[in-house]
């Protein structure tokens, strides 16, 4: 099974230069607790999640209504392919504890997998299981 056929493929993302206080109303708006982070040409260039608002905009004073989401968004993304098989992303979230893959393809983000998506579908529920096991773990392995 492939990465494509359980990904959600409709992306909420949020552009780079917005303001902190416009991702978070798309936070809650969406129900989400993490955006992609994409630039005019939908290419990612990070991950904001709702603990880095908390951590690095609120707790240490800055005002979310100018700070720019690329002050405080998440570099250095693990993503995957459409195409992609499902073990090997589902691999790649519990080596990396990440809940969630943004999608890239030809650099473009199409979509985002997630251990929800994981977890609904019934060939994959056990991967979603042990993914969220490693993910919840304190121990990083290397």
């Amino acid at each position: 099974m492939k990465v494509c056929d359980i990904m959600s493929g409709r992306v909420v993302s949020v552009r780079q230069d917005e303001p902190v206080s416009a991702a978070a109303r798309l936070l809650k708006h969406s129900n989400i607790g993490a955006v992609p982070v994409c630039d005019g040409h939908d290419r990612l260039r990070g991950i904001l999640t709702d603990r880095d608002i908390v951590t690095r905009c609120v707790a240490v004073g800055a005002d979310p209504e100018t700070l720019p989401v690329s002050e405080i968004m998440s570099r250095g993304v693990v993503t995957a392919g459409p195409f992609d098989e499902l073990e090997s992303a589902s691999a790649r979230m519990r080596t990396d504890q990440v809940r969630r893959l943004p999608v890239l393809q030809e650099g473009r983000l199409v979509g985002v997998l997630s251990l929800a998506d994981l977890a609904t579908d019934p060939m994959t529920e056990m991967e979603a299981a042990q993914a969220l096991t490693d993910i919840s773990s304190n121990l990083r392995r290397k």
